[in-house]
């Protein structure tokens, strides 16, 4: 099982990781929360680190932006351990 310290680390990091993404596409937060049936603050919450997202919401963001999860989260591991 992962450590807390590893979680937070992953958690951060696929947080980074949609804004990224969601930069990169050049999409605003309106449009990744209305496309993703989610509260502009919601994307932001995300975004910002000061909410954990339900794998729903995680999915509901990816489909959004078009992002495979695997790879957000296979990415987010990745970082989580250097």
């Amino acid at each position: 099982m992962a450590s807390d310290k590893t979680r937070l680390a992953v958690c951060a990091a696929v947080a980074r990781i949609l804004r990224a993404e969601r930069n990169k596409r050049g999409l605003s937060l309106s449009a990744v929360a209305t496309a993703a049936g989610l509260s502009r603050q919601m994307i932001s919450f995300v975004e910002q680190e000061t909410r954990n997202p339900t794998l729903d919401t995680i999915l509901r963001m990816c489909d959004a932006m078009d992002v495979n999860i695997e790879t957000v989260l296979k990415q987010a591991q990745r970082e989580a351990r250097k």
